[in-house]
């Protein structure tokens, strides 16, 4: 049996080698492009760039991804993205306006608060004698005295208050013929005023009689 050879050509080493070496110049102009063109496009929006995949021995593919370019649903909660410092989204726009709004706002609704709660005063005042209903115990010398008194009221708050007791007594020479206490309550609503009418009893004995 005879065996049989065969022999390359050089020039077909060559060629090869040829090839190789442009085969690596069209690899770097084609780098270059794509690196001059991603370049271009920093100023323009991210998400027109697809996801590529570049496979090889120097490659690893997307551990979260798995080479896909979308992110699992369930892993939605559990990822941090990561951004530039430089990222217009950190940095707000009318931070000033939006803090100085809300202090003036809250400094409005302080003054208002103080201005409504601040508590004022309540006025008295005395307006006379409504009637007076006299009895007269001729055998013990005794005189009675219903005086009904009248007064106002006057609620300078916005808020109601009320009235628990009122303490009324009649005086004569330093010395008191009579006294009552009236306890109702009564409610005087916001910036109100209520008349109130109230009964001493008074009784003239006769050690008063030189009256």
């Amino acid at each position: 049996m005879g065996k049989s050879l065969s022999h390359l050509p050089m020039h077909t080493c060559k060629e090869d080698g040829y090839n190789g070496d442009a085969g690596s110049d069209n690899m770097r102009n084609g780098l270059v492009h794509s690196e001059s063109h991603s370049e271009d496009g920093r100023c323009g929006d991210v998400s027109q760039f697809p996801y590529v995949e570049f496979t090889g021995r120097d490659s690893v593919t997307c551990p979260t991804c798995q080479g896909t370019g979308r992110i699992p649903r369930g892993q939605e909660n559990q990822l941090v993205a990561l951004i530039p410092y430089s990222d217009q989204r950190l940095r707000p726009r009318r931070t000033k306006l939006y803090v100085t709004a809300s202090v003036i706002v809250c400094l409005l609704l302080s003054g208002l608060a103080v201005f409504f709660l601040f508590p004022r005063s309540i006025d008295v005042e005395y307006i006379g004698v409504k009637s007076v209903y006299v009895t007269y115990e001729q055998s013990r010398r005794v005189i009675y005295l219903n005086i009904t008194n009248t007064l106002n009221i006057t609620n300078n708050n916005y808020y109601s208050v009320e009235v628990a007791n009122i303490t009324a007594q009649v005086q004569f020479s330093k010395t008191v013929i009579g006294k009552a206490r009236l306890n109702n309550i009564t409610n005087i609503g916001p910036l109100d005023m209520k008349q109130i009418d109230y009964m001493v009893p008074t009784v003239i004995q006769d050690e008063m009689s030189y009256m």
